[in-house]
C-alpha cells in the first residue's frame, strides 16, 4: 500500500553497522536490542503504544473475554479480573496464530486456559474457543459457542496485549455493536514490557502493522473506524521509514 509506505524528510537511520548493545535489565533477564532503537525511535514508539491504549474504566460485567496471543500475561491478568469478581464467566479464545504457530503446538486458549485452572479459577467458569487465528475470528466464534451453549451475554470485558487494546476494541464493535464492551490488558509499562521471547524490536514492528490495520481496515469493513492523530501518523510513517516494516499488510 503506497501510502504506509511513505518516507519521511525526517525519518530515522538505522545503523546496521553496530551490532547489540545492552539496553534494560528486568527481573534478572537481560535483554538486547539492535542498535537501531535509539532514543528517538522509542520515544515514536511510545507515542503508538499510547495510542493504542483505550484507557477504559473497569467495569463489571457478564463474561470476560481473554484473546490469544503469544503473550502469557494476557491470560493472568483476565484469570485475575475473574477472581477479583468482575465477571463471572471467562472465555479464553485463539486457536495458532502467525506467531504462535510457531511457538507452540497447543493452541493459545488452551494454554491460557491452564494459567487460569492453576491460579485457581473454576474449570466450570471456563470458556474455551481454540479454532480462531485472527481478531475478527476471535468474536465471531466465540459468538458462535455462547450461541451454542445458549448464552446471550449483553456486556464483556475484553483482555488483549497493551498495544493490541485498541484493535481488539474496533474489530469487537464491528462484529457485535449492540454489546457494551470495555478493553484492558496487563497493567505493564511500555519500558517493562520486552521478555526474552517477545523484544522490544518485535513489539515496534507489531505496534507499526496493528496502526495501518486500524487506518485501513474500515474500508475493508474489519473493523470500525478510528481516529487516528496527526502526530501519531507521522511517527508511525518515521518508524516505518526506519525499518520497522516487518508486519504490515502485504496489498
Amino acid at each position: 500500500m503506497k501510502s504506509s509506505q511513505k518516507v519521511c524528510k525526517n525519518a530515522i537511520k538505522p545503523q546496521p553497522h553496530l551490532l547489540k548493545q545492552k539496553i534494560a535489565t528486568n527481573n534478572n533477564f537481560l535483554f538486547y536490542f539492535s542498535a537501531m532503537l535509539n532514543k528517538e525511535t522509542l520515544a515514536l514508539a511510545k507515542k503508538l503504544w499510547d495510542y493504542h491504549h483505550t484507557n477504559h474504566t473497569l467495569e463489571k460485567a457478564d463474561c470476560i473475554l481473554a484473546l490469544g496471543s503469544h503473550d502469557l500475561r494476557v491470560a493472568e491478568r483476565a484469570a485475575q479480573l475473574y477472581l477479583d469478581g468482575w465477571a463471572p464467566l471467562l472465555i479464553f479464545s485463539g486457536g495458532l496464530g502467525n506467531f504462535t504457530k510457531e511457538m507452540w503446538t497447543q493452541s493459545e486458549a488452551d494454554l491460557f486456559a491452564e494459567v487460569a485452572l492453576k491460579m485457581g479459577v473454576s474449570k466450570d467458569a471456563i470458556l474455551i474457543e481454540n479454532k480462531s487465528t485472527n481478531t475478527g475470528e476471535n468474536i465471531l466464534f466465540t459468538q458462535q459457542l455462547l450461541k451454542g451453549k445458549n448464552l446471550d451475554p449483553t456486556s464483556f470485558i475484553v483482555v488483549q496485549k497493551p498495544y493490541m487494546e485498541r484493535r481488539s476494541y474496533a474489530t469487537f464493535k464491528q462484529h457485535w455493536p449492540d454489546k457494551k464492551l470495555v478493553v484492558t490488558s496487563p497493567q505493564i509499562a511500555f519500558e517493562d514490557y520486552p521478555t526474552q521471547e517477545i523484544s522490544m524490536e518485535k513489539v515496534i514492528h507489531i505496534m507499526v502493522g496493528d496502526l495501518q490495520r486500524i487506518k485501513f481496515y474500515p474500508a475493508k469493513g474489519f473493523q470500525v473506524y478510528q481516529q487516528i492523530p496527526d502526530d501519531v501518523w507521522q511517527a508511525y510513517e518515521q518508524l516505518v521509514a526506519a525499518g520497522f516494516d516487518k508486519h504490515l499488510m502485504k496489498d
